[in-house]
């Protein structure tokens, strides 16, 4: 049995650490569920087609091309998108680096990108460069060449070691 195109389900779920509701239509994307019932306008939408990356959030801590989900699919998870980095409205250390090291012109690609190498980061704590363009060929950007990105993305694993070793050693 099929549901009419017409009705709308209600998706509860946790936004940036939030608990939030809204209905969505059967065959509503991810993405415009997001951006139109939730306000998480972070979440760019460009392919369409899973290819781009620019609507990439977390789902349950994995990078996931949010126009390749429908909304009904993040009924009780927990999604992250670039609006949860920053504290206070003060940059995540990702953030400042990829200001640091201009890896960003537009912007479009960046809130997918930047939730990519927090999962990235994540999984692989200490990447080399080789890692790192690897992670970032699953995205286009058509502005900066990547080289800003690989640099921020390796100093911020590089900083991330370093407060590591610095609290362990005063434990």
């Amino acid at each position: 049995m099929r549901a009419p195109a017409d009705q709308r389900f209600p998706i509860n779920l946790e936004l940036n650490g939030r608990r939030r509701e809204a209905l969505a239509e059967p065959r509503m994307q991810l993405c415009d569920f997001l951006r139109h019932e939730l306000g998480a306008t972070g979440v760019h939408v460009g392919c369409e087609h899973g290819v781009c990356g620019a609507c990439t959030v977390l789902v349950d801590g994995v990078a996931s091309r949010s126009c390749l989900m429908l909304a009904v699919q993040a009924h009780e998870r927990r999604i992250d998108t670039v609006e949860s980095l920053a504290r206070d409205e003060v940059m995540n250390d990702l953030q400042q680096a990829f200001s640091r090291h201009h890896a960003l012109q537009c912007g479009f690609c960046t809130a997918g990108i930047l939730m990519s190498c927090v999962e990235f980061l994540e999984r692989v704590p200490s990447p080399d460069e080789t890692q790192v363009r690897d992670m970032l060929s699953g995205h286009l950007c058509r502005c900066t060449g990547y080289t800003g990105m690989v640099q921020a993305v390796l100093e911020v694993a590089r900083q991330r070691q370093e407060n590591t070793v610095e609290n362990d050693n005063h434990v």
